[in-house]
């Protein structure tokens, strides 16, 4: 009996879309060690393993989480804020297809865990260089349980948002204003780092930062193109407008750096391919390409404002992920309202195609997204700095969060290299003594 019933479930599985969902998976679990790559190489060379160790510190404990509460929150249920338990440790979560789809249960699991976890990487942005490695494991663990999931429901967990038809392809709610609005409250938290305002802090590596946008982007055809969950007309849309609008963004960030400085720069280049990448995100599988590249183009101003003018204030959001994610998620969601075509996406028609209720939800979500993602990141992070202090000592962020935080150092520096003793008071492994030279 239990054998005809896999049999059973096995034949509403389609083996195609599996494996396009397999690939779709791997490329998005890509996707967070490119971004350590990318933010790696946006700080200074003393921090750069420690930021790298914050996306890989991601990984760890955001998939424990999720697997063991976080997806039965996001999605067992319809109810409207938040899911049930259910599927509490992958209860229930097996070979047999989910309702309404064509892929295993855990395929849809593991999918959906990948999302996750490059959001709580991506908060990471707002803090590096100066917040505690432990303590952002402990920040990494509540938030991927308090704030994502909830915001995953919301979005397309079947919570309320879903349930009044607000639209959102591949994650501009729960990864992309949730991630851009979260580092805001957490920079504010956490507070600028000594040096902030008083010298440049500039990136030490523009290859790490371009290869890590480059990777990205690869990546991107997986988060953008697998979140229609089969290979049908819509996951192939957003498959091509992923091609498309990050384009159309690199374009327009040319020529404003062009405008600005007269330089196209390296480190802006990244930054676009990334603020494309994200603009698309909710509306991938809702827009023709014709507006997905109108998207790309108008998505750049905004990003590219704020992070010419962030600068300019006391709040150290250091690596901009308001400005790339949640800005560029706000833009792409609301431009769902007006130019999402049924005629492309067989769903929903945006205003300019006479449908004014999409406008109304999408900009609703626009709205509660950074409510909730920024209120409940700066209470998190409030009640956690009562238990213990966030961000590390001023000695130890002047001499570096590599040596401070993880004992070693991303590039061997021979003479002028930190030597970690117990008589320098950090904690680390001592160094071999070599001997001298005949």
């Amino acid at each position: 009996m239990h054998g005809l019933s896999l049999a059973v479930a096995a034949a509403k599985v389609d083996t195609g879309d599996t494996a396009w969902m397999l690939v779709a998976t791997a490329l998005v679990l890509m996707m967070t060690p490119a971004l350590g790559l990318f933010y790696a190489g946006l700080v200074r060379s003393k921090n750069t393993l420690n930021t790298f160790m914050m996306s890989i510190g991601a990984i760890a404990v955001a998939l424990v989480t999720w697997a063991a509460v976080g997806y039965s929150l996001a999605f067992d249920g319809s109810g409207s804020l938040i899911g049930g338990l259910h599927n509490a440790f992958l209860h229930d979560v097996g070979f047999a297809p989910r309702a309404g789809m064509t892929i295993p249960h855990l395929v849809f699991f593991a999918f959906q865990t990948t999302f996750c976890i490059i959001t709580v990487a991506l908060v990471s942005g707002a803090v590096v260089e100066r917040m505690r490695f432990g303590v952002f494991l402990i920040f990494a663990a509540l938030w991927s349980v308090c704030v994502y999931p909830v915001l995953a429901h919301w979005g397309f967990g079947n919570g309320w948002l879903m349930g009044h038809g607000t639209l959102d392809f591949a994650g501009g709610i729960a990864v992309e204003m949730a991630s851009g609005f979260s580092a805001l409250a957490a920079a504010l938290v956490v507070r600028h780092r000594k040096d902030y305002g008083r010298q440049a802090l500039l990136p030490h590596n523009a290859v790490y930062v371009l290869l890590g946008a480059g990777l990205l982007w690869f990546g991107w055809f997986g988060f953008n193109g697998g979140s229609g969950f089969n290979t049908g007309r819509n996951s192939v849309l957003a498959f091509t407008n992923t091609l498309l609008t990050p384009a159309c963004t690199l374009v327009v960030w040319f020529l404003l750096d062009l405008v600005r400085g007269r330089k196209v720069t390296a480190i802006g280049a990244a930054t676009a391919i990334v603020v494309g990448c994200v603009a698309i995100t909710p509306a991938g599988g809702f827009v023709s390409p014709g507006w997905a590249m109108a998207l790309g183009a108008l998505g750049a101003l905004p990003s590219y404002a704020i992070i010419v003018l962030r600068p300019r204030t006391r709040v150290d959001e250091t690596l901009d992920v308001l400005a790339a994610h949640g800005t560029a998620g706000f833009v792409g969601i609301l431009f769902i309202g007006f130019f999402a075509q049924r005629a492309w996406n067989g769903i929903s028609d945006g205003l300019v195609y006479g449908n004014a209720r999409q406008l109304l939800w999408q900009a609703l979500a626009a709205l509660a997204t950074p409510a909730y993602a920024f209120c409940a990141t700066f209470l998190l992070l409030k009640l956690l700095g009562l238990a213990t202090p966030l961000r590390t000592s001023e000695r130890e962020e002047a001499i570096g969060m590599d040596v401070t935080q993880h004992g070693e150092e991303a590039y061997a520096s021979g003479e002028g290299a930190i030597l970690v003793t117990p008589e320098s008071g950090l904690e680390g492994p001592r160094p071999v003594a070599q001997p001298e030279p005949a």
